[in-house]
């Protein structure tokens, strides 16, 4: 009996520098069915924090950019016959694009190399000529929340597949248990620290609440500008001591678990949040959240409506906070153990990997 042929996959993402759509990268590399599947990645540098754990899943990485200028128009082919050559070479039935820009070069040249093209849109970015154009030579995109569907109205290959995670992990039974005497409020954010991210306005919820009980962790790297303005305002307002920035760490899963409850304050502006994978995996580990109202963020919380507040209102999100510090400890418990099931059962990491499989043998067809 002759064996079916397994359908050949490169991931293309630009670096692994931060580990949100690296992290994703992979977890498709690590879950998909290797009886079916033949995997490669490709990336245009080496370095990052999350590349040696690429290199651990012992699939073939290749250093190579396979995007370039698109202008000057008259010389494109040209540039993107080395990227085509590739492709063709190594004979992808799939490049799967993980890029966040509007570029379109990579498709190109992938659709002459023969192969299937496709993208997953994880930001909320749209409107220019360039996004059309890579919509247009997409074979099929994946979406991550529902709101991107009115992104493309005329594109029939097109699906919304959710993010999802590895629910053992991000566990919090894998934890010593916290102290929960009530003594100190312990609230947390994870992000990567620009100024879209709203974390000021967190900062100035906390000091309107004139609690010194509270106590507010900032998990990312503050080694910027915006970080040193984060630093200079909890001067300003007097609650440093309430405020601890602890950088960027590769597993935030103790810091979560020390936690009572997780922010995300998330501005209605800027490059928005497609799918916030840090307030899921606080979800998955159990701990309460809130989280403000865009798109995103209500998609993960859509049936927590009453967690969401207006983003940039810190007076609605300081009586948030206080409504959630008074429950009583079982209380709140329940609501992340509520949280965690929600979690487990739209968003698991079994669910994303089947779902990409399908739609991998869909489309090669």
């Amino acid at each position: 009996m002759k064996l079916q042929r397994k359908i050949k996959i490169l991931y293309t993402i630009p670096n692994f520098n931060t580990a949100g759509s690296g992290k994703v990268v992979y977890d498709l590399v690590k879950g998909l069915d290797k009886e079916k599947f033949d995997v490669e990645v490709a990336c245009s540098t080496n370095r990052g924090s999350f590349f040696k754990e690429m290199e651990k899943l012992d699939v073939p990485i290749h250093i190579i950019k396979t995007t370039t200028n698109y202008r000057p128009y008259a010389g494109l082919f040209s540039r993107i016959k080395s990227i085509r050559k590739f492709i063709k070479k190594n004979k992808y039935d799939i490049v799967h694009s993980w890029h966040w820009s509007s570029d379109w070069t990579e498709a190109l040249a992938t659709r002459l190399a023969g192969a299937k093209w496709i993208f997953t849109k994880k930001a909320m970015s749209w409107g220019n000529k360039h996004w059309k154009i890579r919509t247009y030579l997409a074979n099929f995109i994946i979406t991550i929340n529902e709101e991107m569907h009115h992104y493309f109205p005329y594109k029939k290959n097109q699906v919304l597949i959710p993010l999802g995670i590895d629910t053992e992990y991000y566990n919090l039974e894998l934890f010593p248990s916290k102290n929960t005497n009530g003594e100190v409020f312990n609230i947390i954010t994870v992000a990567n620290l620009v100024p879209v991210k709203g974390i000021e306005v967190l900062i100035k919820a906390i000091k309107k609440l004139n609690d010194p009980t509270i106590m507010f962790t900032v998990l990312g790297d503050n080694a910027n500008e915006y970080g040193q303005y984060l630093a200079s305002l909890c001067q300003e307002l007097h609650i440093e001591q309430q405020v601890r920035f602890f950088g960027k760490k590769p597993d935030v899963r103790p810091y979560i678990a020390a936690s009572d409850l997780y922010v995300i304050p998330t501005l209605n502006e800027g490059r928005k949040e497609g799918m916030p994978m840090a307030l899921v995996e606080a979800m998955s580990m159990g701990v309460p959240v809130l989280g403000s109202d865009i798109s995103g963020i209500n998609f993960v919380l859509k049936d927590f409506k009453t967690l969401l507040f207006e983003a940039g209102n810190e007076e609605v999100l300081s009586k948030k906070i206080k409504e959630l510090k008074l429950l009583p400890i079982h209380e709140r418990k329940k609501l992340g153990y509520s949280l965690r099931t929600y979690v487990k059962k739209n968003f698991n990491y079994r669910k994303f990997i089947t779902a990409h499989e399908l739609l991998y043998t869909e489309i090669t067809k």
